[in-house]
């Protein structure tokens, strides 16, 4: 590795550092109560050293909360891969995928990334495309390619696949968004895999085949 390439990693990865301090911090003081300072204490580095890489508060507020949507978006892409080799159960597999992205959905960074870009749209009324666009866009193109392989396998009946992932995220996110009050409180694993099973049952008596 050059020298040139080592700067350039490092300079990488002080971004990153500095980006997931950033979200840390915003997510547990909100946008108005952080201060760059703390920000900087968080990661590790000097104030200046923030300015360098990212030019004010608001453009580091974009960045991280970027930068968390993408870490968000691909752990559910991950999750959606799974169905590449569903193997002969098709509901089973599709239940287990449907439980990882709740799980992924009401985890930690989710339920922040949620927050903070609701609570800013007032300030930052372009973030919530922004986000979308990193999240739960992403995860529905995903979903739809991997229920129009499965349908032309004929596992599943002939479909529009964007329609069909689109009603099964909704079938997943609408009850889950009612059980944690709006991701207020923290739902079991029970519950979870409750909602799952009974997205994917909704879902396959449109969808499955006889």
């Amino acid at each position: 590795m050059t020298t040139t390439t080592r700067v350039s990693r490092g300079r990488i990865d002080k971004r990153q550092a500095i980006l997931g301090a950033a979200f840390t911090v915003f997510a547990r003081r909100g946008y108005a109560n952080t201060c760059v300072q703390e920000i900087a204490e968080e990661a590790g580095v000097a104030k200046p050293t923030v300015y360098n890489h990212l030019s004010d508060k608001e453009t580091l507020f974009r960045r991280a909360l970027e930068a968390a949507a993408d870490e968000v978006s691909a752990e559910n892409l991950a999750v959606v891969e799974r169905l590449r080799e569903p193997g002969d159960d098709l509901p089973a597999a599709l239940e287990d995928v449907s439980y990882r992205l709740l799980q992924v959905c009401c985890g930690e960074r989710s339920r922040a990334l949620r927050w903070l870009t609701y609570s800013q749209v007032g300030g930052f009324p372009d973030l919530i495309e922004a986000v979308q666009g990193r999240t739960s866009q992403r995860v529905a193109e995903a979903l739809a390619d991997r229920l129009a392989r499965l349908s032309l396998a004929g596992r599943l009946r002939p479909c529009d696949p964007a329609q069909a992932a689109e009603q099964l995220l909704a079938l997943l996110t609408g009850p889950m968004e009612a059980r944690t009050r709006l991701g207020t409180r923290k739902a079991s694993a029970a519950e979870t895999r409750t909602v799952a099973r009974a997205a994917v049952d909704t879902f396959l008596r449109a969808y499955g085949v006889s």
